[in-house]
């Protein structure tokens, strides 16, 4: 063997022993004397890429398939770090490639199946993936990762099937029990989801996502007690910001009468609406209350009860001296709320009366003449939401409430999906001249009842203790449980569910005739 074949094999073996460092140096040191072993290059560029440095080993791996085109693993390997590094039609073409040359080559079939995922080609995707699990049916990654293909596509029982057929290959596969978790909530088998996500933490105990997600089950569930502590791991979440003013402790419900406590609104505007009603409660344990959360809510909230002093957060940041901190959300966990515990006496709310007098004043003004019911109307979400295709409608699906005889309807619709309305039903339309929230308010005090969507206007309605009809999607999100017409966290919010995904003419068509005897004995 030559000099360079033995160094060649020491640098692969110190690689597949994990040690890293070794390999890379025996590599420079045969590509110093070597420059064109195509074999040392390759191999260099996959450590590099396992190093982190992607652009350093999409050129190392250029540089072998320059010397050897007919390479199919370093064909495939490129394209991972092509795609890694965000260039998906050209890793596209290097898996294409890399499958012209060795077209059994399972490996190649996933990683192309996985970039079509990538490029919102589902079925391409599927049917690549399904070629790899021909060629290597035990493929526990390649299975899982069908599943999450078909359940982009709404075959959630298909996908639950590959899922479990994952979890059967590799019992230990903590990403195959989770996704498996996700799938069988989607599908409205919360228990189920609920096993399987511990199945997950018990294999892997730091899984965020796993925990997150079994927080969301055990919520919608209502299972309280184990919800909340696993709701904190949401702070972990790549996708969620991180807890703002850890460096101060967490208040915990504990007994801290004379000290200063900071609350502060940390996701959505229906998140802050929500929670905003523990405020009064942690005032009452003695605490002085500073107050932060988004400014749309200032004139609404800034005089809330309970509150010390409030902070827009868009403010500049201002030298706070406070003891305690918490999120809002966190605070059904301080006080272990239950669902018998909710603090769910309304209104907790109430709009500015002179703002009320002036949207008095432009109702009459904008009425044609007088009519059984005002009615508000919002039929979609923030479409930025990652729920938001689930939970919103368009306007003309709401076609079946105007059917409904002496009604005024108001839209209460804010965004783009604002712009459905000309071409749409005569709704009286203020929402320009809604400037925040306290506008809102003030308009939604002279309407008899609500309708909408999951948005904050739901907890807007409900917070003030208006009627409200709230369209849900089948598997709605946790605070709305399951299976049930009422809210405990609302007690004036009456619910209508798709009895299966996509249905919405179901509940429009039930919204319809409660609205036609809204009001009646």
């Amino acid at each position: 063997m030559s000099p360079p074949d033995s160094t060649f094999r020491a640098a692969l073996a110190a690689f597949q022993a994990g040690r890293l460092p070794d390999a890379e140096k025996l590599c420079r040191a045969l590509l110093a004397t070597q420059s064109h072993h195509a074999d040392a290059l390759h191999l260099l560029g996959v450590i590099s890429a396992q190093s982190g440095q992607l652009d350093p080993a999409i050129i190392l791996l250029r540089r072998a398939l320059a010397i050897q085109p007919a390479n199919h693993m370093a064909h495939n390997n490129l394209g991972r770090y092509l795609q890694a590094s965000g260039r998906l039609d050209e890793a596209l073409a290097s898996f294409r490639r890399a499958l012209q040359l060795h077209p059994n080559f399972a490996d190649a079939h996933h990683n192309l199946g996985l970039a079509l995922r990538q490029n919102h080609e589902p079925q391409l995707a599927a049917a690549a993936i399904r070629r790899a699990l021909e060629i290597r049916p035990d493929h526990a990654i390649a299975l899982s990762n069908l599943g999450l293909v078909l359940q982009d596509q709404g075959l959630l029982d298909e996908a639950i099937a590959s899922f479990r057929q994952a979890s059967a290959v590799d019992p230990r596969f903590a990403e195959a029990h989770h996704n498996l978790g996700t799938a069988l909530q989607s599908a409205g088998h919360v228990a189920e989801a609920v096993d399987s996500f511990r199945a997950a933490i018990s294999l892997r105990p730091d899984f965020v996502e796993a925990h997150a997600n079994l927080a969301l089950a055990l919520l919608l569930l209502g299972d309280f007690p184990g919800g909340w502590p696993e709701h904190e791991w949401r702070f972990k979440m790549k996708s969620l910001p991180p807890e703002r003013h850890a460096a101060h402790p967490r208040w915990d419900g504990s007994a801290a009468a004379g000290r200063t406590i900071l609350l502060y609104a940390e996701q959505g505007f229906g998140d802050t609406l929500m929670f905003v009603r523990y405020v009064p409660q942690v005032a009452a344990r003695g605490l002085k209350v500073l107050f932060a959360c988004q400014p749309e809510l200032a004139r609404l909230l800034a005089n809330f009860p309970g509150v010390h002093q409030f902070i827009p957060s868009n403010a500049p940041a201002p030298q706070l001296q406070f003891d305690l901190q918490c999120p809002l959300a966190s605070l059904p966990l301080a006080f272990r709320t239950t669902l018998e515990t909710i603090p769910a006496a309304t209104p907790y709310i109430t709009p500015d009366p002179a703002l009320v007098a002036h949207w008095r004043e432009r109702i009459t003004q904008a009425e044609s003449g007088p009519s059984r019911l005002r009615v508000g109307l919002t039929w979609a979400g923030n479409p930025q939401h990652r729920n938001d295709a689930r939970r919103s409608l368009t306007l003309a699906q709401l076609a079946p409430l105007f059917e409904v005889p002496d009604v005024t309807f108001y839209s209460l619709q804010k965004g783009t999906r604002a712009e459905q309305l000309p071409n749409g039903p005569h709704l009286i339309d203020m929402t320009p001249d809604l400037t925040d929230f306290a506008d809102t308010a003030a308009l939604i005090a002279h309407l008899d009842l609500v309708i909408s969507v999951d948005t904050s206007i739901v907890h807007l309605a409900g917070a003030m203790a208006k009627p409200v009809f709230v369209l849900l999607p089948f598997l709605p999100d946790w605070r709305w449980l399951l299976g049930r017409t009422d809210s405990p966290w609302y007690p004036t919010a009456q619910f209508f569910r798709q009895p299966a995904p996509g249905d919405w003419a179901t509940p429009i068509a039930s919204a319809a005739a409660r609205l036609a005897n809204f009001g009646s004995p």
